[in-house]
């Protein structure tokens, strides 16, 4: 299938973009590169670069490259810069996939897979969160998102569209050979930032240790990326005509700040220097998914289940390119030529 990536130079659209070509597909990648790097980019995609919101750029591409479906991540995605910025994440996250889906109609093209978030529930009122939890999402990231998928729903139903939209909490890991992996500037979450401690011999802080949890501290879903890349390769190819389903992805345990903590310090091999701090204001203590529909529905199943085994791909990662893509990576990455600017 001829399939379009937005955010395709993204953390997790560069590793859905290699499961893609891995499984067959023919990708073509749109990213602004405002957050993304043209190296985290398999080679055997083609790259534009340029933005959701620019309807030209995606009649051409979709025109050009014949493309069959849409799988769309690009997006802002810090909860607490949303909130400084709510016009940023409002225009990038709702307006740009209004861009696209109307791109999409006026090219015919019918499939579509979304990169939403677990953000849009808001509050937990029980856990794991499924999918007939109620969305009532709490930060402007959250709400941006919401919108988003309330036009997915209305333009499937007004056009034909066939649509699912993936809801997940957090992601981790890196390809297991290393050579892409998760490269934020600034970074917010924790894996990357307690690796970095681990590297630069400098202490993490603890956000809160009285919660009502086993250790005192929050507890958190992780996925590692390869395994949501795969779900969203399995959405597209199991994308049913005429639906519009939304499934969660999950570990549906989660693992506590110092569980996360601790098996970093296994990896690495050295202890780290923990600052405990009080709450932050709005961080329930416990948010996790429920993956029973997913599983049921597309038989996704989790191959990196394990927090271990998510940090030691990402500190195999981060170990080896200290400068993230700004620093040295394998040849074949580096050969990239297809990048195109329309």
């Amino acid at each position: 299938m001829k399939v379009l990536v937005t955010g395709g130079a993204g953390y997790i659209g560069s590793h859905t973009v290699r499961e893609l070509i891995n499984s067959g597909h023919r990708v073509t990648v749109i990213d602004d590169l405002s957050k993304g790097h043209a190296l985290a980019v398999d080679p055997r995609a083609t790259l534009f670069r340029g933005s959701t919101g620019d309807s030209a750029l995606l009649r051409r591409c979709l025109d050009a490259e014949q493309i069959e479906a849409v799988l769309h991540f690009a997006a802002n995605i810090e909860v607490s810069e949303s909130v400084l910025d709510p016009v940023r994440y409002y225009r990038n996250n709702f307006a740009n996939t209004l861009s696209l889906l109307g791109a999409m109609v006026s090219a015919g093209v019918k499939r579509f897979v979304f990169s939403s978030t677990a953000a849009v529930y808001g509050n937990p009122v029980e856990t794991p969160i499924d999918e007939l939890h109620p969305s009532q999402p709490i930060s402007p990231y959250g709400r941006s998102k919401m919108m988003a998928e309330l036009a997915i729903k209305d333009v499937c139903h007004a056009h034909g569209l066939s649509a699912t939209i993936l809801r997940y909490f957090n992601v981790a890991g890196a390809g297991p050979d290393g050579s892409i992996g998760e490269d934020h500037h600034p970074e917010s979450h924790l894996i990357p930032r307690i690796l970095r401690a681990a590297r630069d011999v400098t202490d993490i802080q603890i956000f809160g240790t009285d919660y009502d949890t086993p250790d005192g501290t929050c507890i958190r879903d992780y996925v590692h990326v390869v395994d949501l890349a795969h779900a969203h390769v399995l959405a597209l190819e199991k994308l049913k005509e005429g639906s519009c389903q939304v499934l969660n992805i999950g570990s549906e345990t989660g693992f506590s700040v110092r569980e996360v903590i601790t098996a970093c310090e296994q990896v690495v091999g050295t202890k780290l220097g923990v600052i405990e701090g009080h709450r932050r204001d709005g961080d329930p203590a416990i948010l996790v998914a429920s993956s029973r529909r997913i599983r049921e529905d597309l038989g996704w199943r989790a191959r990196y289940p394990e927090i271990r085994t998510i940090v030691q791909h990402a500190w195999h990662w981060h170990s080896t390119h200290p400068l993230g893509f700004r620093g040295k990576i394998n040849p074949s990455v580096e050969a990239h030529s297809s990048t195109l600017e329309i």
